[in-house]
């Protein structure tokens, strides 16, 4: 059987050393993947005077499946956001953001296992129709929702669902206001339901979803909803865990799929040894669930699980006085 190529953008920041950090951990536990590397974001802009790349698109495209690390998109004009950008460019329209608590974290919350399934590539990041006027007192941006877009997503996460034995779903929306956008995906979203007896379908309306994850989380199994409302919701999920540093996020398309880490490149901490990696290990995680090798996936998440519960060599966001490679070589010693 040919080797399974995966494409490796480490990223800027403190990309390269969580990036190889976990790579350590795939060639532990005997994944015996080739990578081929690529850059992007600032450490492409320096090198190849782009931000992502000819060369970048054409090994994603070519292999597939791609690790990456954070990536600083430079503010103000002209260039949105590279991950949107890549989500786009090879139609990633599914976005999955899990949340695991672990034992030993700074979190408020105990035993939540959220997964929160985004449309990527619709909604108010669609980027149309942003003008702004000459006087620059006048902004306008376009929410496009299509039934098609909808209905693709929800049943991604009722497939998704199914899959990973998970027995509830709820369709976050803003349907009492916004009728035509929000309102469409909740109809799709009701059909959809309609389809999967066997799941518990329900749906809740997005400022009180927030609310309701604050006082309540383990009501929560699956949260589908559209691309703004599942950007905000997956970071506030990561909150109840311990902070982005313990969420990865999946892009998934027809046959092409982006694992990375969801926070961002932390200049202030490059090159410090300080990083902790767990982000982009618990997305390699997801990288090997979606390869079907989910047996190397629970080695993973044990060996992790077990050195931020008994505290051994944990970075400092983890209450550890520990770096990247110290907790590297504790969870390498556990495989």
């Amino acid at each position: 059987m040919a080797k399974q190529t995966i494409t490796v953008i480490p990223g800027d920041g403190i990309g390269p050393s969580i990036i190889e950090a976990t790579l350590k951990v795939l060639d532990k536990v005997g994944c015996d993947f080739e990578y081929e590397f690529a850059d992007a974001g600032l450490t492409a802009l320096e090198k190849h005077g782009e931000l992502v790349p000819e060369e970048t698109l054409a090994l994603i495209e070519k292999n597939k499946v791609t690790l990456k690390g954070p990536l600083t998109t430079p503010v103000g004009e002209g260039f949105t956001s590279i991950n949107v950008t890549l989500r786009k460019h090879f139609k990633l329209y599914a976005n999955l953001r899990p949340v695991i608590s672990f034992e030993g974290t700074k979190a408020r919350y105990e035993n939540i296992d959220i997964l929160t399934v985004r449309e990527n590539t619709e909604g108010m990041y669609s980027g149309l129709g942003q003008t702004i006027s000459e006087d620059g007192n006048h902004a306008e941006a376009m929410s496009l929702v299509t039934r098609d877009g909808a209905e693709r997503i929800l049943e991604f996460a009722y497939q998704t669902a199914i899959k990973e034995g998970r027995k509830k779903i709820t369709a976050v929306h803003k349907a009492n206001i916004l009728k035509s956008t929000s309102g469409l995906f909740l109809k799709v979203a009701r059909e959809v339901a309609a389809r999967y007896p066997e799941i518990e379908s329900t749906e809740m309306i997005v400022d009180n979803c927030c609310m309701q994850l604050v006082m309540n989380p383990q009501q929560f199994d699956v949260i589908v909803t559209t691309n703004l409302f599942g950007d905000i919701l997956s970071d506030l999920c990561a909150g109840l865990v311990g902070g982005l540093g313990m969420a990865p996020g999946a892009n998934i398309g027809e046959d092409c799929a982006i694992f990375e880490a969801v926070h961002g490149s932390a200049p202030d901490i490059a090159g410090k040894n300080l990083a902790n990696p767990t982000s982009v290990m618990l997305a390699a995680i997801q990288m090997l669930e979606y390869l079907d090798m989910s047996d190397k996936a629970e080695k993973i998440r044990t060996a992790i699980k077990d050195v931020i519960e008994s505290g051994d060599r944990t970075t400092g966001d983890l209450g550890g006085t520990h770096g990247t490679t110290d907790f590297t070589e504790a969870v390498l010693e556990r495989l």
